[in-house]
């Protein structure tokens, strides 16, 4: 129980206090629950959708439904997305671009990187009934953060911060705890779960690529990046309407 506390008090807001002689696990290791904290984040956000599209239009409900999403998390992930639009858009040295991902005020790239994030999640989750939200949602987070954990295996962009901290206590046990949490849930979606597991994944090997060229590797950053662009594709894929 220590790892779910451990885990549940770094993606969540919630403050899970427990024993003072018991310490925080290690975040790599807490991290084979990350796809069970995940769907419970999206399957929150999905009841307050659903609940809010009965009394309120698509599209307000979805702007109320996201805030609810992006405030149990604390933005923590798209405070990532920011910083890697305003890095690794950048024309500049990959020293500087580090540097830029560092500086903590919001650049040009930056606002409208999070802008337009903010805007789809808004948009696709609007185009969804309350019936594939409750199915959509818990997908979309719990595989999120799932991809936190194959990105803990790529190449480190810098020695140093919490990227590194959490790669370096990662490994493939916990990779496969993690697995065991997101697959049941990813078939219980038929084609439109594999889909969108394809296609966030697609989407990871492009970013961890780019970092690999722009950066050296990935940082802390690119962990939330990944994770966004992960809940986006799911969303995706649970808007298509024709020829499905």
């Amino acid at each position: 129980m220590n790892d779910l506390r451990t885990a549940i008090n770094f993606l969540t807001v919630i403050l899970w206090r427990g024993r003072p002689d018991q310490p925080p696990a290690p975040l790599g290791k807490a991290a084979g629950w990350f796809p069970l904290v995940g769907g419970a984040i999206g399957l929150l956000s999905a009841l307050a959708y659903a609940g809010l599209a009965a009394v309120l239009p698509p599209f307000p409900a979805a702007v109320l439904a996201a805030a609810v999403w992006i405030g149990l998390s604390g933005g923590l992930h798209l405070d990532g997305l920011a910083d890697c639009c305003d890095g690794m858009l950048a024309a500049v040295s990959r020293e500087r671009r580090l540097e830029i991902m560092k500086d903590p005020r919001l650049g040009t790239f930056g606002g409208l990187g999070l802008a337009l994030a903010v805007l789809l999640k808004i948009g696709l989750l609007a185009g969804l009934a309350p019936a594939g939200a409750l199915m959509a949602l818990p997908l979309a987070a719990a595989l999120g953060r799932w991809l936190l954990l194959p990105s803990a295996f790529q190449p480190l962009a810098r020695p140093g911060g919490m990227g590194a901290a959490f790669a370096s206590s990662v490994n493939r046990n916990t990779l496969l705890l993690a697995s065991l949490w997101l697959l049941p849930l990813a078939a219980l979606n038929g084609w439109r779960g594999l889909a969108g597991l394809l296609l966030a994944l697609a989407a990871a090997a492009l970013i961890w690529r780019t970092a690999r060229q722009r950066l050296g590797g990935v940082t802390g950053d690119v962990f939330g990046l990944v994770v966004e662009t992960g809940e986006l594709c799911v969303l995706l894929v649970f808007n298509l309407r024709w020829p499905f």
